[in-house]
């Protein structure tokens, strides 16, 4: 385990029977509320792939993707439930376990050949990143690559992202 994984660890609470009973949620506020592990989070997903922009994925990876944008000198775009964006936007549906969910991105949000990386906090199933990369593909922008500050290995949600570069900074 490297130091950066043990840090991020370290700051990761486990809250059980949320949001509801047999659930394990994983809460990254400690992590977030600690200035030297959020600020080696975000240095070190910045430093990972050169981007013209950063997306985030509503609604924690919005918290970290900002400031990723920032410490990479780009450009943040926000991916949204269906609804919550002012302009005219793209879309891209995916299943869930119990039913299907829509995301959103402004249609002007990407010129021609951006790079793209795309930011979140955790990868579990894979549905909302999968969808989240076709819809910046469709948008005419390049996927450079998927950053997750956490995935939940024994949901499999790799699985659904073979075709892109894929970096979870911890794997539980």
């Amino acid at each position: 385990m490297t130091d950066l994984s043990a840090l991020i660890l370290d700051r990761i609470r486990d809250v059980p029977d949320y949001p509801k009973p047999g659930v394990l949620f994983k809460d990254i506020s400690p992590l977030l509320a600690d200035h030297a592990a959020f600020a080696a989070v975000v240095d070190e997903v910045a430093g990972w792939r050169p981007a013209d922009k950063i997306v985030g994925i509503e609604a924690r990876g919005f918290i970290l993707a900002a400031p990723v944008a920032y410490r990479a000198g780009a450009g943040f775009v926000p991916v949204r439930k269906k609804g919550k964006l002012p302009s005219e936007t793209l879309e891209e549906s995916y299943d869930l376990e119990y039913g299907s969910a829509t995301i959103e991105v402004h249609r002007d949000a990407f010129d021609e050949g951006d790079r793209v990386l795309i930011v979140d906090d955790v990868l579990a199933t894979g549905g909302t990143a999968e969808a989240t990369v076709e819809l910046v593909r469709r948008a005419g922008a390049e996927v450079v690559g998927v950053a997750m500050l956490m995935e939940l290995a024994f949901l499999k949600g790799r699985e659904r992202l073979k075709e892109v570069d894929l970096r979870s900074l911890v794997i539980v």
